[in-house]
């Protein structure tokens, strides 16, 4: 092991001197990396207006939340319904998925304590399950299990509430009584104490999580009244109709027709074979999380025929990288550190998958693409952080920033080539719990 010299030190020091950075200095001292680095010249150049752009109404709010997978997906479905419907504006319920998430996301990890229960506690995949018991992230997948168990409600039959908006201190006790349950049915199994006695502990744990979760967020309704009024004044009511009839007679989408298509250029991840992820999930018995990964330019396409058809797309990204969230610009030039600091910061996709520096972290939904000659150059993005950052709460997307952050998108099967068809069919290959493509959108 070698130390930093004192040498070293005077000669990093003289080479500060010449390198003329005093005014970047003063400048990033007083107003911060981004604002002393900002670009205008490529702010300029992004401009919101597109040539195919599908008008979705109000930006929705996740709030002081990590519900971003929920609201995009949810975004996705009441585009189809207010169109279908000739409603304005209207919103489903994300607490209402939030809540059983939750529970299903508990049942979930007690279920992989019970699996791990002979492994050493310091093993790294017991470290993993304790690091994070449950999280507010998640995949499309895993909204789809919860869809399909459980149904939808419009949001005024469950709205939001102080802890489905802020739900920091809800992780907090929850994942506190996890990591206790996990200290109960791990002692018990040292105690040699039968799987059915494991499972009985359990499902006392999990009543008082159902418990918990009902307080916090409120109870989901069996049943309830849907009614609305469309634009033409026409109302509506439709009685005593469960949240899983609701799904299916006012969404109405097959979600066995949509896939997760992903771009992950690294060595150990062959374009057109399908991946999954050990440990990633929430419904025991639900859909599993699978991946099918193919080249950039495909990706593109496969989103661009989907949305040429007037279907928006669910799409995961590392929103943090390279972006404005008050202009509402994810640009790869918006900030201009490399030439203001005269330090090279990049990274290729690969390296930074690979080495950590990168992954998604957020969900959001495509509505509309600007393209010349057939070829994209910007995105237009509807977010879900309300109408204050970007333009009314959309943001714009360059197709170079898309190129390097994206990650994920979701199709219907029917734009898919049938070498991507028969490729969806292959057994997946499973990924380590760690794996950069086991991330959960989660970005508040």
């Amino acid at each position: 092991m070698r130390e930093i010299s004192l040498d070293n030190i005077e000669k990093y020091s003289k080479n500060y001197e010449t390198r003329n950075l005093k005014t970047l200095q003063n400048s990033v001292q007083k107003n911060g990396i981004n604002n002393a680095t900002f670009n205008t010249k490529a702010s300029t150049l992004d401009q919101h207006i597109y040539s195919l752009d599908i008008k979705t109404g109000k930006v929705s709010n996740q709030k002081q939340s990590g519900r971003c997978w929920m609201f995009a997906a949810l975004n996705n479905f009441r585009h189809k319904l207010n169109k279908d419907f000739n409603i304005l504006d209207f919103e489903l319920s994300q607490t209402y998925t939030f809540f059983w998430d939750k529970l299903e996301k508990s049942n979930y990890f007690l279920e992989n304590i019970i699996k791990t229960k002979d492994e050493d506690i310091d093993s790294r995949i017991v470290r993993f399950l304790l690091t994070t018991p449950q999280q507010d992230g998640g995949q499309w997948d895993m909204l789809v299990s919860i869809i399909k168990k459980y149904g939808i409600v419009p949001k005024y039959v469950m709205p939001d509430v102080f802890h489905s908006t802020s739900s920091v201190k809800l992780n907090s006790l929850l994942n506190k009584k996890l990591r206790q349950a996990a200290v109960k049915l791990r002692k018990l199994n040292e105690n040699k104490a039968s799987l059915e006695e494991l499972v009985k502990e359990k499902e006392l744990i999990l009543d008082e999580i159902y418990s918990f979760l009902a307080v916090s967020l409120g109870e989901p309704p069996k049943s309830f009244d849907f009614e609305f009024e469309d634009k033409d004044g026409k109302f509506v009511r439709d009685a005593n109709i469960t949240p899983k009839e609701f799904y299916d007679k006012y969404v109405g989408i097959d979600l066995d027709d949509y896939v997760s298509i992903i771009n992950a250029p690294t060595k150990d991840k062959p374009y057109y074979n399908t991946f999954t992820v050990s440990y990633l999930g929430n419904v025991i018995s639900g859909r599993d999380v699978k991946y099918l990964n193919v080249p950039m330019d495909v990706l593109k396409k496969l989103a661009i025929s989907q949305l040429q058809d007037g279907y928006t797309v669910w799409f995961g990204c590392d929103v943090g990288q390279s972006s404005d969230r008050v202009l509402g610009l994810m640009d790869l030039d918006i900030f201009d550190i490399n030439n203001s600091y005269n330090i090279n910061f990049d990274l290729t996709k690969e390296e930074a998958l690979d080495y950590c520096d990168s992954l998604m972290t957020h969900a959001m939904v495509l509505s509309g693409v600007n393209l010349v000659d057939g070829v994209a150059n910007r995105w237009k993005v509807e977010n879900s952080w309300g109408e204050e950052p970007g333009k009314k709460g959309y943001f714009l997307m360059t197709d170079a920033w898309m190129d390097r952050y994206t990650y994920q998108v979701v199709i219907n099967k029917k734009y898919l080539t049938e070498e991507m068809k028969k490729s969806l069919e292959k057994e997946p290959i499973v990924l380590k719990p760690w794996d950069p493509m086991g991330s959960l959108a989660f970005m508040k």
